[in-house]
């Protein structure tokens, strides 16, 4: 498979899945900007939240769904959505999906979205979500 979300749902990669469903899954981003930043995908192939009018409707589910479990068991005061839709908005991995990145009041605001959180252990969020 060329896509690497693709690949990622057929289980050929290995992900932190924290939640899936019949419609999406959702695993841990590699390079997270906070504590849970997550990537909600659609199981079956769309390039972005353009190319197919109800792909987002059919994810949306698992988007509420892994918001909430971010927000209950890591104690996040908030969350941002984004979804990049074409390279020149900085999309790199051509399969829709949607960032959840949880917010706490110690780092608020959207200045503060992108500085990188460096001492995060994926295998640490993946247990107190997972467990």
């Amino acid at each position: 498979m060329a896509c690497l979300f693709c690949s990622i749902v057929a289980g050929d990669i290995p992900a932190r899945r924290i939640y899936d469903d019949d419609k999406a899954i959702a695993f841990l981003d590699i390079n997270p900007w906070k504590r849970g930043h997550t990537l909600v995908i659609p199981r079956r192939h769309v390039d972005d939240l353009l190319s197919v009018d109800e792909a987002l409707t059919e994810i949306a589910p698992a988007v509420t769904a892994t918001a909430r479990l971010l927000t209950e068991r890591l104690g996040a005061d908030g969350m941002n959505l984004l979804s990049n839709a074409g390279a020149v908005a900085g999309q790199e991995v051509f399969h829709l999906h949607l960032h959840l990145v949880p917010r706490y009041a110690d780092d608020p605001g959207m200045r503060a979205l992108f500085d990188r959180d460096t001492t995060i252990d994926l295998d640490e969020v993946q247990a107190a979500l997972t467990s």
